[in-house]
This record gives C-alpha cells, structure tokens and sequence, in this order.
C-alpha cells in the first residue's frame, strides 16, 4: 500500500529530466523544482504517468502541491527529490486529497470521510467513468469544503481512482 505524502510551494524552475543518453524517452521527463514559504525546497520528477489534477499545465511562478509514495526508494541528496505521483495546482475554493479510502471512505490517516453523492463524478485517471464502489482504493480526491467533524467529511465534487 502507497504512504502518500505531499509538498506544497511555489514552482522556481522546471527543466528536463534527463534518464540517460540517446533515450528514446527524452523529453518526457521533467524536474519541478518547489519552495516553500519556509525556504524549503523540494525536487519533483514528473514522468509521463504522473496525474495533474484538471489536467491543468503548470509553469514557473504556479503554487502547486506534489503528492508522493513516501514508501519509495529516493536518492540521498539535498535538495530531496521524489516521484511525482500526482500534481495539484493551488487554488483558494479547492483542495486536493490523494490516500487510501477504506470500506467507510475514511483516508488513511483518519481525517477526511467523503460522503457521495448522485454529483460526485467518479472517474478513472483516464477521464472513464469508473462504475463500482470506489471504497478500498487510492483515491484522488477533489473537493470544496469540509465539516469541523472529526473526521472531517465531505461531499467531493471529483473522485480520481487509481487502478
């Protein structure tokens, strides 16, 4: 199971991330280069599989938030870099959560429940309608506002599955 952590900053510098000479996959990689209002600065590797929320195209300047399996192996070296395994430009009238949701729609650290409802779309990360109960999964979850309940629950305007 995915342990996903997430860090939120301002992009300072995108550049290609290259894998390896005469790659036939050149190009498709990027580095996103994220600093916090702390001054703390993290690298991102984009790959071609990593989701953008609203398929939204991010550029230098953006305050985005990069999700990432914090069970996954990374290099030792400063500034830290992880796979992006999926990507959120910030916006002030929504939030992005990306977990595992159990039988009872709970996140994995217990603090969001989401409650569906008939307007929820419910998609595939390919834009696919996903068809079954979403419980049991890592989710993308987009959405407006929460109760002051603990959990926190919501009515989510989006559910990304991912297969």
């Amino acid at each position: 199971m995915a342990n996903f952590l997430s860090f939120s900053g301002t992009v300072t510098a995108i550049n290609d991330f290259i894998i390896g000479s005469n790659d036939p996959m050149s190009g498709c990689y990027k580095l996103f280069t994220l600093e916090n209002p702390n001054g703390l600065i993290v690298n991102f590797v984009i790959e071609p599989g990593t989701y953008f929320v609203d398929h939204v195209l991010v550029k230098v300047g953006d305050q985005v938030t990069g999700f990432y399996d914090a069970n996954l192996p990374v290099p030792l070296i400063y500034p830290p870099q992880y796979r992006a395994v999926v990507i959120a430009k910030n916006r002030p009238d929504q939030f992005v959560d990306v977990d595992y949701f159990d039988q009872q729609l709970v996140n994995s650290k217990g603090n969001l429940k989401l409650n569906l409802s008939r307007q929820t779309k419910i998609v595939l990360e390919n834009g696919q309608a996903f068809t079954k109960y979403p419980a049991n999964r890592d989710l993308i979850v987009v959405y407006n506002f929460t109760t002051k309940s603990i959990p926190a629950q919501t009515t989510p305007s989006q559910v990304i599955v991912m297969c």
